[in-house]
């Protein structure tokens, strides 16, 4: 089969299309004919050397989600056949023709949505329901912000709160990504490239933040959030380091939290993966939610893909097309 291999940690460049064998499942694992695979920044991160995988994934094959056909299942697998179209998260492995992935870790393909727009749900949508509605407990009729709302984990969580009846507040580069956050559900969405978000959203205040940016946008999240209120780290694109008040967090009886999903072990994710079958997947069948799909690549032109998401260009998903 061709896959994408990262040659050595660097630049797009390094991602080169390389044979290698069909990976064989073990007993609790099916082998899947890939349709599509999603792009995410951990696979940016991962071809620059600084995102090792788990020991129990392909070392040199980036790609966390995918979306295809299963075509073998192990001998313990109960559930799915050859036939099935499924989607599913993996540890690595998705930027190639076929992947292996545990049984217990992929969902049923929606029959309304295309198998290749898929792909690009279970990274996004493992993420935000974890983080959001798991670490961060959020409520419906609570304030929600999620920064970086036009990128898929932005463009997700939006359409999840929304569906689950809570408020969704944003921010976003542009005009015209704030003009594609609030058609995609969010009550007002502020271009932090022109405004300050803390000035901007603090009458309203937050009960829940998702934050990927870390840095100075920390003391700012604190100020906003009220009482009882919860922030979610899941990345921190300006840094680890943060100065912060601690009064503020006593007084306020904050929650600062945070995650990483590749590194856990798959009875977690299986777990995870049926409380979304079971809370979450009724929105995709319903059309509530859906994917957003940016761009296609063919598989080859990973580093075309990769290119386009470190410009930060996009709104929605980037995903890779197995023709």
């Amino acid at each position: 089969m061709k896959a994408i291999v990262i040659k050595q940690p660097g630049g797009p460049e390094v991602l080169q299309v390389t044979e290698r064998p069909i990976p064989e499942p073990s007993s609790n694992e099916v082998l899947i004919k890939i349709s599509a695979a999603g792009i995410n920044r951990p696979d940016i991160a991962q071809r620059k050397g600084h995102y090792p995988p788990p020991a129990n994934a392909p070392q040199d094959v980036p790609g966390l989600e995918v979306s295809g056909i299963i075509t073998v299942c192990g001998s313990a697998v109960t559930r799915w056949k050859p036939g099935d179209a499924v989607c599913a998260l993996l540890a690595g492995g998705g930027y190639a023709e076929y992947a292996i992935a545990s049984a217990g870790n992929c969902l049923p393909v929606p029959a309304n949505i295309p198998i290749e727009e898929a792909a690009s749900l279970p990274e996004t949508v493992f993420t935000v329901y974890h983080n959001v509605f798991e670490r961060g407990k959020l409520q419906p009729g609570e304030n929600f912000l999620v920064h970086g709302g036009s990128g898929g984990i932005g463009i997700t969580a939006i359409q999840m709160v929304k569906a689950w009846g809570a408020s969704v507040f944003t921010t976003a580069g542009s005009n015209e990504k704030c003009t594609a956050c609030l058609q995609f559900g969010a009550t007002a969405c502020i271009n932090y490239k022109e405004q300050d978000f803390e000035k901007e959203f603090r009458e309203t205040g937050m009960d829940v933040i998702l934050d990927m940016i870390g840095g100075d946008y920390t003391p700012k999240n604190v100020n906003l959030l009220r009482e009882d209120g919860r922030l979610v780290y899941i990345n921190a694109m300006k840094g680890t380091s943060a100065s912060l008040n601690i009064m503020d967090i006593m007084r306020k009886r904050l929650t600062i939290t945070g995650s990483t999903l590749r590194n856990r072990d798959n009875e977690f994710k299986q777990h995870l993966a049926a409380a979304i079958e079971q809370n979450v997947w009724q929105w995709y069948y319903s059309g509530d939610c859906r994917p957003v799909i940016y761009k296609s690549f063919l598989l080859k032109e990973a580093g075309a893909a990769h290119m386009l998401m470190e410009s930060s260009g996009h709104i929605g998903k980037i995903i890779l097309i197995n023709k």
